[in-house]
């Protein structure tokens, strides 16, 4: 329930916001971009540091439910870090350019919103939205406020999706008609069960605030250091993974997103109280566009996959397969010169004249040497040590600097997070749904 003393100050930060929308600071080439943290989590920490890897960047202030991280704030990024319970007098700091949204997913439209009003540029962790209504705001605000919004699912800045993209519009592989894409896993961690800090409790823990609009439990701790569990939170598997897959392929292909979703599954092996599935796959029909032809998308993630973690994509073509994974394989055999025959079983005669008018249309050739082909597949790969998280936040630094749209902005990022939600939607109403890709919404 949302207290006096919990309005007051959500008005008190609103006010002070607006105060500090209109006192933004320009930053000059040499001038750090100053960026503060919401939600000091395993993400959100993993952004600082590739932020602050960009160069010219400084962390000024951390928000955060738990003190305990908020202490290690101060630990690991300095003294001089502000920090706070309170997103809200983060957002008011004059001295903050750009704001990193790592909260859980039911917190990601509202933050980023008052974040773009009070004058900051935002990196936003995907998915950018836990449901489809919140969605359309994000982009009006964006629209509005003119502020910089990167969502942040980094195949987008990869270079070897870019790869993949220049290769498929070269041909490479003829005309694709499939896609399948997969994130499947086998071990506890990479199953959400993150660990869970012993001191723990409403002291350290800002619970009221934690859940939100969400609806409201009792307090307990696996909610706030599992929350990707629960729907009341998070997004499941489609939102964390499914949302991945389509950003990459959307980017590669240059699509706008599916018109159909079907998605099933169950919790086959995590029955730790969760209420999503560990386990969801799903199929989408994309219509033929003047980007792409009409192709059908199957999506796969398992959290009890037998083997090590692994990810990729296969786009199939008429005339060969192209793979990514840590870089970018083309498989290609090249088409039958005939169609071949099978007149075994008919009378000689008959077999006689079929070949006579077979031949005919097909005359016998000797075989050349544009017939010959290598036997390796064609692979591209990046250099050592590559990281398409690092780039996506030079994109978004750079983006801050010299005020150049992104592209994975909030219209990009709905666009991929639109389908994976009504992946959730289409497993736990079992049917199917449709969606208007153009319009960005449910039909």
């Amino acid at each position: 329930m949302t207290t006096r003393r919990h309005f007051i100050q959500a008005t008190a930060g609103a006010a002070l916001a607006a105060q500090a929308a209109s006192a933004q600071r320009t930053i000059s080439p040499n001038d750090n971009v100053q960026i503060a943290l919401i939600g000091v989590g395993g993400m959100g920490s993993g952004d600082v540091e590739a932020s602050l890897k960009v160069g010219g960047t400084k962390l000024v202030a951390v928000s955060d439910v738990y003190d305990g991280r908020l202490t290690h704030a101060k630990e690991r990024w300095g003294a001089d870090v502000f920090t706070s319970r309170h997103f809200e007098e983060v957002l008011a700091r004059p001295d903050v350019d750009a704001v990193i949204i790592a909260t859980p997913d039911h917190w990601h439209d509202r933050v980023s919103i008052a974040a773009m009003n009070a004058g900051k540029d935002v990196y936003c962790e995907k998915p950018m939205v836990q449901r489809l209504a919140f969605g359309p705001p994000v982009i009006e605000a964006q629209k509005k406020t003119g502020r910089i919004m990167q969502v942040g699912s980094q195949r987008v800045s990869s270079i070897v999706y870019k790869k993949a993209q220049d290769l498929l519009r070269q041909g490479v592989i003829g005309e694709f008609n499939m896609v399948e894409a997969w994130w499947d896993r086998n071990s506890a961690i990479g199953a959400w069960q993150y660990s869970i800090p012993p001191d723990a409790s409403t002291d350290t823990i800002d619970w009221e605030r934690f859940q939100g609009r969400a609806p409201h439990h009792d307090y307990d701790s696996k909610r706030v250091f599992r929350w990707r569990n629960y729907q009341d939170y998070g997004t499941g598997v489609a939102g964390d993974l499914f949302v991945h897959l389509f950003s990459g392929m959307h980017f590669v292909i240059g699509s706008m997103g599916p018109t159909r979703v079907y998605a099933t599954g169950g919790t086959r092996f995590w029955k730790d109280g969760r209420d999503v599935p560990d386990l969801m796959l799903a199929l989408c029909d994309y219509p033929k566009t003047e980007s792409h032809p009409a192709f059908n998308l199957a999506l796969r993630v398992n959290f009890e996959d037998g083997s090590s973690e692994n990810q990729g994509f296969r786009f199939i073509g008429s005339e060969g397969i192209m793979t990514i994974g840590n870089g970018v394989t083309v498989s290609r055999t090249p088409r039958e010169a005939e169609p071949g025959y099978t007149i075994d079983t008919f009378a000689n005669a008959t077999q006689k004249e079929f070949l006579k008018d077979y031949r005919e249309k097909y005359p016998e050739q000797r075989p050349s040497a544009d017939a010959m082909r290598p036997d390796d597949d064609e692979k591209f790969l990046p250099p050592p040590g590559y990281s398409d998280h690092l780039d996506h936040h030079k994109n978004f630094i750079q983006a801050v600097r010299t005020r150049k749209p992104v592209i994975e902005d909030p219209t990009f990022g709905f666009r991929a997070a639109g389908p994976a939600l009504l992946a959730n939607l289409s497993y736990f109403e079992q049917k199917e749904c449709k969606w208007d890709p153009v319009g960005m919404k449910q039909v």
